[in-house]
């Protein structure tokens, strides 16, 4: 996704433990994706450092990635025909001066009423694996998806909007991010 934005950038995992701090959601996730940024420009000392981090939330609970198959089938049952929010934060940091800016993009997304069989087989893919709420909107995940309100982008895990604009307040050349 970040290659739509900027043609020229590095991968650097952050490694770190992936726990939300108490207090409110979108505060949370952003400090979440602040902290990915940190640990990374000390790695690097320079450049423009871009974190981010995605949770789906239904009523009240945050849904990372499952854990193994059994969780995602659990997941996917409770987003069933319900809507729920995809919450991301994007950080960026400047390595060499330290300062950062972060910002968070909420989505309400609506899920159909599929059955067990059609949960089976989505988990069967292998999809739903490493993906927060156990779907990919960009997927197969998004025959399960009645409707969104929001940015596509966000559901998918970088809102190009938004992260368009955090880049170019640190300097950084975009492309104007792909219509939603």
């Amino acid at each position: 996704m970040l290659s739509s934005l900027c043609s020229e950038f590095q991968v650097v995992p952050a490694d770190i433990e992936e726990t939300l701090t108490p207090g409110p959601l979108p505060q949370a996730v952003a400090r979440l994706a602040l902290d990915k940024a940190w640990t990374v420009a000390a790695r690097l000392r320079e450049g423009v450092i871009l974190g981010a981090d995605t949770v789906v939330v239904i009523g009240g609970d945050v849904l990372g990635k499952p854990e193994n198959a059994e969780s995602a089938r659990a997941m996917l049952r409770r987003l069933r025909a319900r809507e729920h929010e995809v919450l991301t934060g994007v950080a960026v940091v400047d390595g060499r001066s330290g300062h950062a800016e972060t910002v968070s993009v909420v989505s309400r997304v609506r899920m159909t009423d599929y059955d067990d069989a059609a949960i089976d087989a989505y988990v069967a893919t292998g999809e739903p694996l490493d993906k927060a709420g156990a779907y990919a909107i960009q997927g197969r995940g998004g025959a399960l998806v009645a409707g969104l309100e929001g940015s596509f982008s966000n559901v998918v895990g970088l809102p190009l909007e938004e992260t368009a604009r955090l880049l170019v307040a640190f300097g950084v050349p975009v492309s104007a991010p792909p219509a939603r």
